[in-house]
């Protein structure tokens, strides 16, 4: 019977933890250009500064920078927690950061671009 509960709580304590890793998925140049393209409504965040945004950016990004993490905090809360949610910086460590953020303020779906801005404007130019 003791066995039968450890291996219970293994269990339990495994499909929470799998289940909880997974919910910030990593993609790429394709699956962000395709969502961007087919989908209606689209909540994609550009995380980098104010001055980077101005310089360019993803059509149909809105801009919340995660250098101040409070102030990014705040700003999020009037997004769609229920909705997928697009994530990018430069590169990709930011977005990452932002994910994280996003993840324990129990946004659903995650979608961190990993190529960032850096990425994207190499393949569209």
């Amino acid at each position: 019977m003791k066995n039968i509960l450890l291996i219970l709580v293994f269990i339990t304590t495994t499909a929470c933890f799998s289940q909880s890793s997974k919910s910030i998925h990593q993609i790429g140049f394709a699956t962000l250009k395709n969502e961007i393209i087919t989908s209606q409504i689209i909540q994609l965040v550009d995380v980098r500064t104010r001055d980077e945004f101005k310089n360019g950016y993803i059509d149909r990004a809105i801009n919340i920078p995660i250098k101040n993490k409070e102030k990014f905090k705040h700003e999020v809360q009037h997004l769609n927690k229920n909705k997928p949610i697009y994530v990018y910086c430069h590169s990709g460590y930011r977005s990452r950061v932002a994910s994280a953020i996003l993840k324990d303020l129990n946004f659903k779906y995650i979608y961190n671009f990993s190529g960032g801005w850096k990425l994207w404007n190499q393949m569209i130019n």
